[in-house]
């Protein structure tokens, strides 16, 4: 039996059910990675740990090793099912690549000759297509059109030479919409010949992505189109997505690919960062903007680079609802609505039923925060993560930059919550509310 949102939210009340008894049992999940062996890279779980063998941090990842055989890069692509977290307490079958979502990245030189190596463990056919490489049509990997599909149990090679360098992504052209709803993509950075002109001290990569992760189920829906409920970067949702790391006065770029179903627009809090490329590559200087939020639509890439200044500051995309966790789509709107005495009345009907929206939804966080109120299996709540005041008010897409003045160059460990100097925090000074006297707009 699937359970939708509208069956475990209640109408008129709006409350969130939390009784077991009203959520489809769980299926098992596969036992371990399916097919996956220690060559093929460190599975999910241990991907944020794993050594980088590439100039690129992926957040949460990792880079692919190569091999060389007679000056050709060789990577090798499994496509294979696995169990994800996306941030604990909600776990799920996904499909993707050497045991994870995003696969991991692939980092090569502008001028390489690379061959790369795709085997499909899956049960359907599959392929894969090189997101806005400059390659031969019948290395681009639409299934029927420029290949043949890549059958279970068999393995294709795509070789080329990359005529490019900047920020890409790779994901499947076969049974599209089912592949890249559980979780198949990931990164190809190319890195211009030469290096780049205006170097950075720390390289930073990640995907929006959305799945829609139903409560009490273990897979991801491919049929939703606009109702997500996991918003992430790098199929992680926060406060499991790895914090960004820098010391003061660094130069870091951010490189963010979109193969979500929405447009995002990326804001840094803190300063004001310059675009400087795309799938085109790092743009000439000339055409270099400065702004603080930058829309990247469905299938683009955009290179955000920045001088670091000291502090902690948010990273989150900035439509509202997507740094938030499990959404409760067409819940009614109770603001403003007298709700005393419905929670108790029908609880002797559903227990756990909470009432809740009359003055903001700040009131789901509480319960969540004292331990009152589970949510229903496997979801997560709106937002999830505690910061040095209290619970933080963003979730989903989002996550922290960290700047220190004496954080090791090349270290990227989290140096905890910022110290902020005397007198530059937002304080208290009254608790009532007729303080002062503030001027009212003319009527």
């Amino acid at each position: 039996m699937k359970i939708s949102r509208r069956d475990i939210l209640i109408g008129a009340g709006a409350g969130l059910v939390s009784s077991a008894s009203t959520l489809a049992k769980v299926s098992d999940p596969p036992s371990g990675h399916a097919g996956h062996h220690p060559a093929d890279g460190p599975p999910d779980s241990v991907a944020s740990r794993a050594a980088r063998t590439g100039r690129v941090r992926t957040l949460n990842g990792w880079s692919l090793p190569h091999r060389m055989e007679g000056g050709t890069k060789v990577f090798h692509l499994v496509a294979e099912e696995f169990e994800h977290e996306f941030a604990p307490g909600s776990r799920a079958v996904c499909w993707g690549y050497n045991g994870g979502t995003p696969g991991p990245t692939l980092e090569a030189n502008e001028g390489d000759r690379v061959r790369i190596l795709v085997t499909n463990r899956l049960r359907e056919a599959t392929t894969i297509h090189w997101h806005g490489l400059l390659l031969p049509s019948g290395m681009d990997g639409v299934g029927g059109l420029t290949q043949p599909k890549i059958a279970p149990g068999e393995t294709y090679a795509y070789e080329f030479t990359l005529r490019q360098h900047g920020t890409h992504m790779y994901h499947p052209h076969a049974d599209e919409m089912t592949q890249m709803a559980m979780g198949m993509m990931g990164l190809f950075i190319i890195h211009p010949r030469g290096g780049d002109a205006v170097p950075v001290d720390r390289d930073y990569a990640l995907i929006l992505h959305n799945f829609a992760l139903h409560p009490g189920t273990r897979r991801p829906d491919p049929s939703v189109m606009q109702d997500f409920d996991l918003w992430t970067f790098n199929s992680k949702v926060y406060p499991a997505i790895e914090t960004l790391v820098a010391r003061s006065g660094e130069r870091v770029r951010i490189r963010v690919g979109n193969l979500s179903m929405w447009n995002h627009p990326i804001h840094l809090h803190g300063v004001q960062f310059e675009v400087t490329g795309s799938d085109g590559g790092r743009w000439p200087r000339s055409q270099w903007r400065r702004e603080v939020t930058e829309i990247v639509g469905v299938g683009q890439m955009r290179d955000l680079e920045f001088t670091a200044v000291p502090g902690d500051w948010a990273f989150h995309c900035h439509m509202a609802h997507h740094t938030m966790g499990p959404m409760g789509h067409g819940i009614p709107n109770t603001l403003g609505v007298d709700q005393d005495g419905v929670e108790q009345r029908i609880r002797r009907m559903l227990p756990g039923y909470m009432a809740m929206g009359a003055d903001g939804m700040s009131e789901h966080q509480q319960h969540v925060d004292s331990g009152h109120m589970p949510g229903p299996e496997n979801t997560l709540p709106m937002m999830t993560g505690q910061g040095p005041f209290g619970s933080i008010e963003m979730g989903g897409m989002f996550t922290v930059l960290k700047v220190r003045d004496n954080q090791p160059r090349d270290d990227y460990s989290d140096p905890g919550w910022y110290r902020h100097p005397a007198g530059t925090v937002a304080r208290r000074i009254s608790t009532d509310p007729s303080f002062g006297d503030p001027p009212r707009r003319p009527r």
